[in-house]
């Protein structure tokens, strides 16, 4: 597992977990020891089993293990090095799980909850119900494509886990859409900002007219499509079963301040999200440099 440690205070560690302290030698430096260990300690775990994983670990593996130091005041400015790495990093997550969260309660405040017609927050000057209606009213479902016909280009090709490679084609050039898996990976719905194509296990759902993309993206989100699986072996969903999913939606103008919201919201995630594998990145790669 994670190797960890705790700094100043009481604390109480489960019967799995060996605790590593009380060390007697001045000359070393237990900051030093942790993250040794998180770089090197695995390979040296590997070698007491045939698997590409270690799941249990033993005394022995511990004891066995051998470290190499360098003078105590180098080990102290290396492990302080990595510890204030460490707390930046802790400070980044904070912060994206705090947005991530935020946004999970705006997507329940913002859209009319337990058959309701009306949301519980509102942007001033709207206050006319919501319209039910289906999904279908609101996009155009439409199926993706095979690409390996198309030749090498600038037009980017998605599939349910993203960006796959580019081509010279586009299956729309100038409207965005909404990604949505129809074989896979069904329920984790993504924009596709034009020109794009997208492979046959991808729908791109094109928002109808008078419909903000931005704003039925946050539609596409807040459906569990997991429970609208039509497969019992691979998860798949077909154009039917998106069309007729029952929806609230408001007139144009205020699709379009909710869609501008969540979306400067979404980018704000994205921009920590991005921050934060920088931060971890670049520890992966100093820990590797920095240790021998």
């Amino acid at each position: 597992g994670d190797i960890y440690h705790y700094i100043n205070g009481k604390f109480d560690y489960h019967q799995r977990v060996y605790k590593i302290s009380d060390f007697a030698d001045s000359n070393t430096d237990g900051k030093f020891v942790l993250y040794y260990l998180q770089q090197n300690f695995k390979r040296h775990a590997l070698k007491f089993t045939v698997k590409a994983t270690v799941d249990s670990l033993r005394l022995p593996m511990l004891v066995d293990f051998e470290i190499k130091l360098p003078n105590i005041d180098e080990q102290r400015e290396i492990g302080a090095f990595f510890s204030n790495l460490d707390h930046l990093i802790t400070l980044h997550q904070r912060e994206y799980d705090l947005l991530v969260k935020t946004k999970k309660s705006y997507l329940r405040k913002m859209f009319p909850q337990n058959g309701e017609n009306k949301p519980e927050l509102r942007f001033t000057g709207f206050t006319d119900a919501w319209e039910q209606c289906r999904l279908g009213d609101v996009v155009n479902v439409c199926s993706g494509r095979d690409y390996k016909h198309l030749n090498e280009g600038e037009i980017p090709v998605y599939g349910t886990g993203g960006y796959m490679l580019s081509v010279d084609k586009a299956l729309s050039y100038d409207v965005g859409a909404i990604g949505i898996g129809r074989k896979g990976t069904i329920d984790k719905p993504y924009i596709l900002k034009a020109p794009f194509w997208t492979v046959d296990t991808l729908f791109y759902s094109i928002p109808k007219e008078k419909n903000n993309l931005d704003f039925v993206y946050n539609i596409f989100q807040r459906i569990n499509w997991k429970k609208r699986d039509e497969s019992t072996g691979v998860p798949s969903l077909s154009k039917t079963t998106i069309n007729v999913v029952t929806i609230f939606a408001p007139k144009y103008e205020e699709q379009v301040k909710v869609g501008s919201f969540f979306s400067q919201l979404d980018n704000l995630i994205t921009l920590h999200q991005r921050e934060l594998n920088l931060l971890k990145n670049m520890k992966k790669s100093l820990l590797q440099q920095m240790f021998v």
